[in-house]
């Protein structure tokens, strides 16, 4: 049977979720699929990521790497402490990841 609702439940399902769950999902997922692009589209949304030269070009320089990216990552939201005024956006592209692909992200592990 399908589901007539209104508001998607796998949607539902994974805004349910907090921020660090959502970002740790979706990470596991771009390293899995190897998709620097999701890690630097979303590197650009932190707080002092404006700061960061290793994100001029990126992803179409050579050379960024996942690991650097989680690297920034951590470096970002460790010196902010947060996700500041944008974890809406974050967790709206995080969601929008994870929806993408309903093969590898159940929510009901």
């Amino acid at each position: 049977m399908v589901e007539t609702s209104a508001r998607d439940p796998e949607f539902e399902a994974l805004d349910a979720l907090s921020t660090e769950e959502l970002r740790e999902r979706s990470f596991a997922k771009a390293r899995r699929h190897m998709d620097i692009g999701f890690f630097w589209s979303v590197l650009r949304h932190l707080p002092d990521a404006d700061e960061a030269e290793a994100l001029d070009g990126a992803p179409n320089s050579v050379g960024p790497t996942i690991d650097e990216a989680v690297a920034l990552w951590r470096e970002f939201t460790g010196r902010s402490r947060g996700y500041g005024d944008s974890e809406p956006l974050l967790r709206a592209a995080f969601i929008d990841y994870l929806m993408k692909a309903p093969d590898d992200h159940r929510t009901d592990n």
